[in-house]
């Protein structure tokens, strides 16, 4: 389905929609503008009928499992305290006020404000339920006009939201354009790339090359690419506690999430130590994932053939590759000498790797650009050593294990405040 300001069309009418789109844009650029207290305001309300129930049964066929974490976690970030504290912390407290200055040198006067881009274009990921609203949300904060593609898994949650949220506020309306336009169709995509001003992409690498081809020249890209979490194993204040944590956390993701730990990094370059973290972490891990079973079938059935295959090779090639797999019921580790970031098997598949003290920015450098979250397990009297080697490699976020995937109101997100990459500064000679 398709909505354009405010009506809903057929799939079969895209093209009859995008021939006119640009105009329309244009349109309200010129004639409109969005107050952020309005957004605010129709954000705070939706978000009270979401925690109301008013959108479980389409968010229950996205995730039985995790629709309740979804309400709590779209209400909490819609909610008008928290939105306006995120401006202020983004923006400055000062956003709102347009001010004038003094320059050292060239012109006497200026004025300095905040002003939107124009017009983003939104490619959203399917690895987050819901980020497709939240991301149209931060563009209209910012007073864009929002184009967005949806995901394929979307199964029609953020057209529905959108509805009810230009329902609740009219002047909504032509600031909001939502297509369910394949990634096959180019044409359709080039054509909404060409109108924007900025194409905001989620996804991986893959995902930004294939969106630097459509983007016109000058159009500004805004990256949200695909990050490798990890946790830094280095002693314990709390052994029991912080593993079943960091088994919670694994579990709990599926390692789906950016955040989500893929790889777990001993303080050692001793692998018979690595292999007695593998044999003391396997039991936490195997409780969480019994708590936890993986309910999709398909999932399931994919993962026990690449645990199997993974023995077999492992079986035949062990002295070449050094590597060792610790088989749980649900879940595994797999222990490799090398100290790499790298993709797990996810759902509950972890790898285990050396990585002494001594070399952290040396190997983690290696992976700089996908550095996002790590989760920090160490002696009380380390923490702030430790942490500080890890943010000089290049990691934006350093977390308790247990909640690497925790999120607070006003942070950054891969080291930037997004709202700030959705404005633009305007400089005015007085």
């Amino acid at each position: 389905m398709i909505l354009a300001a405010g009506e809903i069309f057929e799939p079969s009418e895209q093209n009859k929609v995008l021939s006119t789109l640009e105009e329309k844009i244009n349109s309200t650029l010129a004639a409109e503008r969005l107050d952020r207290e309005t957004v605010i305001a129709a954000a705070d309300r939706l978000g009270k009928k979401i925690s109301l129930g008013g959108f479980d049964n389409m968010i229950k066929q996205l995730s039985e499992e995790d629709f309740g974490e979804y309400v709590k976690t779209a209400a909490m970030l819609m909610k008008r305290e928290n939105i306006e504290y995120r401006l202020a912390a983004e923006l400055g407290e000062n956003f709102k006020e347009r001010h004038e200055t003094a320059p050292p040198y060239g012109i006497n006067s200026a004025e300095v404000r905040f002003e939107p881009l124009g017009t983003l274009f939104h490619i959203a990921a399917g690895n987050v339920d819901g980020l497709p609203a939240f991301s149209v949300m931060e563009g209209l904060l910012t007073g864009n006009v929002n184009i967005l593609k949806l995901p394929e898994a979307d199964n029609g949650l953020s057209i529905e939201i959108f509805r009810q949220l230009i329902e609740i506020e009219p002047a909504l309306k032509n600031f909001i354009y939502v297509f369910d336009t394949p990634s096959s169709d180019i044409p359709a995509m080039k054509k909404m790339a060409e109108i924007s001003d900025g194409i905001v992409v989620w996804g991986g690498d893959e995902a930004v090359k294939a969106v630097r081809t459509l983007a016109p020249a000058g159009a500004k890209i805004i990256e949200w690419g695909h990050k490798l979490g990890f946790a830094y194993v280095s002693g314990y204040e709390n052994k029991a506690a912080e593993l079943s944590a960091l088994a919670e956390h694994i579990i709990s993701t599926k390692q789906l999430l950016c955040s989500s730990c893929q790889t777990i990094l001993v303080d050692t370059d001793d692998l018979s130590e690595t292999e007695r973290f593998c044999k003391d972490f396997l039991p936490y891990l195997d409780e969480a994932a019994r708590k936890n079973p993986i309910v999709d079938i398909g999932v399931a059935a994919e993962l026990t053939l690449r645990r199997y295959n993974e023995v077999l090779e492992n079986a035949i090639g062990a002295a070449k590759k050094k590597s060792k797999v610790f088989q749980g019921e649900g879940c595994s580790l797999t222990m490799l000498p090398d100290s790499g970031l790298e993709l797990s098997y996810m759902y509950g598949n972890c790898l285990v790797k050396p990585l002494p003290e001594r070399k952290i920015i040396t190997a983690l450098r290696n992976s700089k650009g996908y550095l996002q979250t790590a989760g920090l397990i160490c002696e009380k009297g380390r923490r702030s050593r430790l942490t500080e080697a890890l943010v000089r490699s290049g990691v934006n976020r350093v977390m308790r294990a247990g909640n690497m995937s925790a999120s607070f109101c006003g942070e950054a997100h891969d080291g930037e405040y997004p709202l700030r990459r959705y404005m633009r500064v305007v400089n005015i000679e007085k």
